[in-house]
């Protein structure tokens, strides 16, 4: 792991991952709540080109708090496009603002330290035509710069306890983003550009200003006993306190901390898709709240310039924002006996965020193939199979065949009826019968094979067939093969 700059040492007799004694009541536990972080930072993006626009973007930078976040030293970058950026969003869950009724509203129950609990990176390409959203679980085990293994909600901490006490609270909050961007940065390869962190109020304030979010889920869960989340499956509109409750949960649910990791993005994805539909683009007014609402509980860097950042970020779509989670192994245990989640190697953390980052190269412009060599029709004997189940279709199809001037040897059925393509099968040595053939019957599948004999071509009727001069229906495109749980936000699908 590449070296980092130690914010300072670590006293010998501190428990490893303690919250540290005099800590601010900030609260990390259950900080799966960085959708309001998207809003803030995106919520210039409405009109962002336009007087109105201007006027929203001073809204929230008059509002906005700042941090030194983004730390001298221990945060390279490795090569990626000088106007890329990569953004570290960082949740807690601070009761500091909530009022007792709040408190027992959310099922917010009480600060527990400063242990960050929701990391996000949010890479955006220099031109702005996509975002990347890569989760971090909380109980990563990584090696913070300066203090050895730990887990990865333990960063802020040691950096917060390792400021002199007698230093500002935001010195000290200061040094806790420093060591977690540092640790970040190691563990990924990556400069990390800019640190946002929110709240727990302005969550609740902007999942009620954008009149909630759409979510989906495969089954009905109650977890009245720790989140109070109780939702049936299907599709539904949650917001305020049940939109805490649904991204908090993470008892009963089948992969636990993984599973929340996937509710917390499916709810920003709910909330980019609501600003960017009509229903906000068009409400100058709601667009307001949304600024007030997002900029008021977010805390960023000192050189983030949140209109800047909008302007870039005006041609992403849904469909163009992906989130995925951070290659990991599995559970495991630590010498401390505690749960933890082993992250694949360096080299392979190291690779996939460089793609990540990678800019797309242009592609190539490839030479059209040279047309297959064809003969007339009448040069071609063809062999008809019906694999399609559907009876007398290969008497039909011969019978085109033969008034298309080609020569028809025999017919039949193939050694099977589902047979969802059409085939074309040749022997080596009469490719240009078979393109002849695949000339009438466009988009009918052509291979070389051992079965007919050379002179013969053979037809396999399939279930795409729409007789001899039309096109076959094309097959339905393979989906995509991602990583484990890589989504986009135009994803509605219902999750755990």
């Amino acid at each position: 792991m590449r070296p980092a700059d130690r914010a300072a040492e670590r006293p010998a007799d501190r428990a490893r991952g303690a919250a540290p004694e005099g800590a601010p009541r900030r609260g990390g536990r259950r900080g799966a709540i960085v959708g309001r972080t998207v809003a803030g930072l995106l919520s210039a993006v409405l009109l962002a080109g336009s007087g109105w626009g201007w006027y929203l973007g001073q809204v929230a930078e008059a509002t906005v708090n700042r941090t030194d976040a983004i730390p001298a030293s221990g945060n390279e970058e490795t090569g990626q496009a000088p106007e890329a950026m990569n953004l570290l969003l960082v949740g807690n869950d601070s009761r500091a603002d909530l009022t007792p009724e709040q408190l027992a509203e959310f099922r917010a129950g009480e600060d527990s330290g400063i242990n960050t609990d929701t990391m996000i990176l949010v890479h955006i390409p220099a031109d702005g035509s996509r975002a990347s959203f890569v989760s971090f679980p909380r109980d990563s085990y990584v090696e913070i710069p300066g203090y050895g293994w730990d887990k990865l909600n333990a960063a802020y901490a040691y950096g917060y306890a390792d400021t002199p006490e007698e230093s500002p609270m935001e010195q000290r909050q200061a040094g806790g983003a420093q060591l977690l961007v540092q640790t970040i940065s190691s563990l990924t390869g990556l400069q990390i550009d800019h640190y946002a962190e929110v709240d727990l109020l302005g969550f609740f304030n902007l999942s009620s200003v954008v009149g909630g979010v759409d979510v989906n889920l495969c089954e009905a869960v109650d977890d009245s006993r720790w989140s109070g989340a109780v939702f049936p499956a299907g599709q539904q509109t949650i917001s305020g306190a049940d939109a805490l409750k649904f991204v908090r949960q993470r008892h009963g649910l089948p992969r636990g901390d993984f599973d929340r990791i996937v509710r917390q993005q499916v709810f920003i994805a709910g909330v980019l898709r609501k600003m960017i539909s009509d229903d906000v683009l068009l409400d100058l007014g709601r667009q307001r709240e949304l600024v007030e609402a997002a900029s008021q509980s977010l805390t960023v860097d000192n050189g983030l310039d949140l209109f800047q950042l909008a302007e870039q970020m005006q041609s992403v779509t849904a469909g163009s924002i992906e989130f995925q989670t951070i290659p990991y192994v599995g559970t495991d245990r630590d010498e401390q006996d505690r749960s933890i989640i082993r992250l694949e190697d360096e080299d392979t953390l190291h690779d996939f965020f460089a793609q990540l980052s990678a800019e797309p190269e242009a592609p190539a412009e490839a030479e059209a193939p040279a047309a297959p060599a064809t003969v007339a029709p009448a040069q071609v004997t063809v062999d008809v199979f019906n694999g399609s189940g559907i009876p007398g279709l290969a008497a039909d199809a011969a019978a085109d065949l033969g008034t298309g001037g080609f020569v028809v040897a025999a017919t039949g059925n193939a050694d099977a009826t589902d047979y969802e393509q059409t085939v074309i099968r040749h022997a080596a040595g009469d490719e240009a019968m078979a393109a002849t053939l695949a000339g009438a019957i466009p988009g009918a599948v052509v291979e070389a094979s051992d079965d007919p004999t050379s002179g013969t071509v053979q037809l396999v009727l399939g279930s795409d067939f729409n007789g001899v001069g039309q096109a076959v229906t094309p097959a339905a495109p393979a989906a995509p093969v991602e990583g484990e749980d890589a989504r986009t936000a135009a994803d509605t699908t219902c999750i755990n």
